[in-house]
């Protein structure tokens, strides 16, 4: 049953229906450049800082010094008034907007709410930086800005919003970490960036992490000219700077030299290489009609049920015909066998959440979805401004922790005792006051 009406709801619906009755209903009238959002935005806009001017004569101090304090009695001094008003116009959801800005006759009055040099509304800069980080470019933000707002905008116009992430991305890149992640995904990427006067194929370097809460979070990104385990290595002391101690398991795509870039950061950490990536590159050797019958030797290998049993596979894969004809396979699975065998350990419905990079491949799918209709970023600081907007997006639909984490959780707390029960006692413990690491 609905709620009965208050007399101000009434009160403000009645004055809402004149309004519509004297002005008309249609789209144009209401949203229109000088319709009635326009026109009630403006108003409100002018009664706040007319409110703000007042609170400033009563004082003698501007509304920024006011912030956050008791509105005490008038200080003493010459006595200030009103000084009529300037024009000032600014942008907003219904395009350029002349707003009147009211003045004291000493000229100390700031407003908070268009500050002095202030040229777009509250907002308007925000929608700007969401339609970049879903990936337009400037010149189609600045079309969409002229077709939907009547605002003409330049694309230098534009840059200059956009350019207002970077502070925020470098306090991101090094905020603290936590001191344990019981799982952590490395993956890199391509992305085309212009260095040098040439366009280049560059690796987009992410790592993401678990924690011992099932929360998802974005270690950081990182670019650089290729994928290669010199520089892993100094993504990993980097992390080791920014506060991590230990990594109980990190996923890998099998990488050449890239456990040994792990450990020599962090000696305890189990490394994992990615199955999928492992079945892929044996593939990649095969007849085509015959890759269905040579993937399903192999499932047998990595779906046995123990280290033990995938060995006696292992063997039994390279004395049949598969590897006869195929010799590259069976010897690429010795070489990686003990970054293969470490998810063994864990029952089935865990071995899926570490036997594979997929939750990182997921994530850089979405990367490439929104990167695709670009040719290519102009410069690193581009590249890494627009991934790390899209990063935010993609992290505000983590909800809920990866499926089965509880029974990961179980199994970790187990297979590692103390690494993994302190962190997550700690973590539960400070789950209120911790804030959000994206």
């Amino acid at each position: 049953m609905r709620k009965p009406k208050s007399k101000e709801e009434e009160k403000r619906n009645k004055a809402m229906d004149e309004l519509i009755a004297e002005h008309g209903h249609t789209p144009e009238v209401i949203f229109g450049e000088k319709g009635l959002v326009a026109l009630l935005t403006k108003t409100l806009v002018e009664r706040a800082l007319g409110a703000e001017l007042t609170y400033h004569l009563k004082t003698g101090r501007s509304a920024t010094e006011l912030e956050g304090e008791w509105l005490g009695a008038a200080s003493e001094g010459p006595a200030n008034c009103r000084n009529g008003f300037s024009k000032k116009t600014v942008i907003g959801d219904s395009g350029e907007m002349e707003l009147a800005m009211p003045r004291d006759r000493q000229s100390s009055f700031e407003p908070m709410l268009v500050e002095k040099w202030q040229k777009r509304m509250p907002g308007f800069d925000q929608k700007i930086i969401a339609m970049y980080a879903r990936g337009m470019s400037v010149r189609e933000i600045a079309a969409l800005l002229e077709e939907q707002y009547r605002v003409e905008v330049s694309p230098a116009f534009i840059s200059s919003v956009t350019d207002a992430v970077h502070a925020e991305v470098t306090e991101w890149q090094n905020r603290p970490l936590e001191k344990m992640y019981p799982l952590v995904f490395f993956d890199a990427l391509r992305v085309r960036i212009r260095d040098e006067g040439t366009v280049k194929n560059k690796a987009v370097y992410l790592a993401l992490g678990i924690e011992a809460d099932g929360t998802r979070a974005i270690l950081g990104l990182w670019i650089e000219q290729n994928e290669g385990a010199k520089f892993w290595l100094k993504v990993m002391n980097e992390l080791r700077n920014r506060g991590v101690e230990d990594i109980l398991i990190a996923v890998v795509d099998g990488l050449k030299g890239f456990p040994e870039a792990i450990t020599a950061a962090f000696p305890q950490t189990s490394v994992q290489t990615c199955i999928v990536h492992l079945i892929r590159n044996s593939l990649q050797y095969c007849n085509y009609k015959e890759i269905k019958a040579v993937a399903a030797a192999l499932k047998l290998i990595y779906r046995a049920e123990s280290a033990e049993a995938a060995a006696a596979r292992l063997s039994e894969f390279e004395a049949g015909e598969w590897a006869r004809k195929y010799p590259t396979i069976a010897p690429m699975w010795r070489r990686a066998w003990e970054q293969i065998i470490p998810f063994f350990a864990y029952p089935p419905e865990v071995r899926k959440i570490i036997y594979t990079t997929n939750a990182i491949e997921s994530l850089n799918m979405q990367l490439r979805k929104i990167i695709k209709t670009r040719g290519h970023f102009p410069s690193d600081e581009a590249a890494t401004k627009l991934l790390y907007l899209a990063l935010l997006n993609i992290a505000k639909k983590w909800k809920s922790p990866p499926a089965n984490w509880k029974s990961a959780a179980n199994q970790f707390a187990i297979q590692f005792g103390p690494r993994f029960c302190q962190a997550a006692s700690s973590t539960n413990a400070g789950s209120l006051a911790k804030p959000s690491t994206h």
